[in-house]
């Protein structure tokens, strides 16, 4: 197949174009300019530089191909200004889709959040990781990142009724090698590395190994049912954050924060935080979107994705492994 990405040197995207080529799919990359294409360097594919709301470019370079991956997103918990994110999200999601369907894609795969389903429910003290079929509260979309990203699964669901083949995926929190920026879920281990958790927020995360979420893209093209929504997440990834260190002191002998931040005491510092940022223009240490999430314990289960797609369930403790190896090879660990 002739395959269009977007979003292509994101963590991500990268993983998928690299696993699109073992097949011997043929690759069309999408990369904004002055994009970090280090992690794609000794691939063999063909580059394309522009921008998801360039709808002539998107019209262009898809021509001819089979398939359309949109990987791209803009993914951040605090920025000075939010409307350059909901113009790349959801203006840049319709652009896309709708050039997709226009050069006759057969599949349009949109990479949206588990954030866009419904949040886990506790049924007699226990929390019961949510499904595709959970739709997630308007008051749970507790920062533009959600908002923007919501309003974006609208989209390429609505795409779909009008009888484009559409499939959505929502990856949970993807782990593994070749997160350049790295994200913020990749930034938990960078910083647990260079010891600068003195302490952590009691939170829960499904983890997933992001090569299963990249072969997850490629069984929702090749598998997936037009409009349906596939959680690409991991059985047995459902972690509290203590569990995650817990996790990366066995693997890197550095001993794991003891000290668990009281909620309100997060709250308070991330108010703060953002407050200097609102006059310095610079990131917050402590960003609220972070602080509010982890006020739940974000577990999801994949049963549909492996059921229906076969989707791979590599170890999340595997993932790990490689993420930090990955990050040390790579520069990230400063001592």
């Amino acid at each position: 197949m002739k395959c269009f990405v977007t979003g292509a040197s994101g963590f991500i995207g990268s993983n998928l174009v690299r696993e699109l080529l073992a097949r011997q799919h043929r690759v069309k990359a999408l990369v904004r300019p002055g994009s970090d294409r280090h992690g794609l360097m000794d691939a063999g594919l063909e580059w394309v530089t522009g921008d998801v709301n360039d709808l002539q470019l998107l019209r262009r370079e898809m021509a001819g191909c089979d398939w359309c991956f949109h990987c791209a997103a803009s993914y951040y918990l605090w920025l000075p200004d939010y409307k350059p994110m909901y113009v790349a999200n959801v203006e840049g999601t319709f652009n896309v889709i709708e050039s997709a369907g226009q050069a006759g894609c057969q599949r349009i795969v949109h990479t949206s959040t588990v954030g866009c389903i419904g949040l886990p429910k506790e049924v007699n003290g226990v929390v019961v990781p949510s499904t595709e079929t959970d739709v997630v509260a308007y008051t749970d979309l507790t920062n533009d990142y959600k908002r923007s990203k919501w309003q974006a699964e609208l989209i390429a669901a609505k795409f779909a009724s009008k009888g484009l083949p559409v499939v959505i995926v929502n990856p949970s929190a993807p782990v593994g090698p070749g997160d350049l920026k790295p994200t913020p879920t990749g930034q938990i281990i960078v910083d647990f590395l260079n010891r600068k958790l003195p302490a952590y927020l009691e939170t829960g995360l499904n983890w997933v190994h992001v090569r299963d979420v990249a072969i997850g893209h490629i069984l929702a093209a090749e598998k997936g049912l037009v409009g349906q929504r596939y959680i690409l997440g991991n059985k047995d990834g459902n972690w509290t954050m203590e569990q995650t260190l817990a996790a990366l002191e066995e693997i890197t002998g550095i001993p794991a924060p003891k000290m668990k931040i009281p909620h309100w005491a997060a709250m308070a510092a991330a108010h703060v935080s953002e407050g200097v940022s609102f006059f310095t223009k610079t990131p917050p240490k402590a960003p609220l979107a972070g602080v509010r999430m982890a006020r739940h314990k974000m577990w999801f289960n994949p049963e549909k994705a492996i059921r229906e797609l076969g989707l791979p369930q590599t170890p999340p403790k595997q993932a790990f492994v490689e993420a930090v190896e990955w990050f040390r090879k790579n520069g990230y660990v400063k001592r």
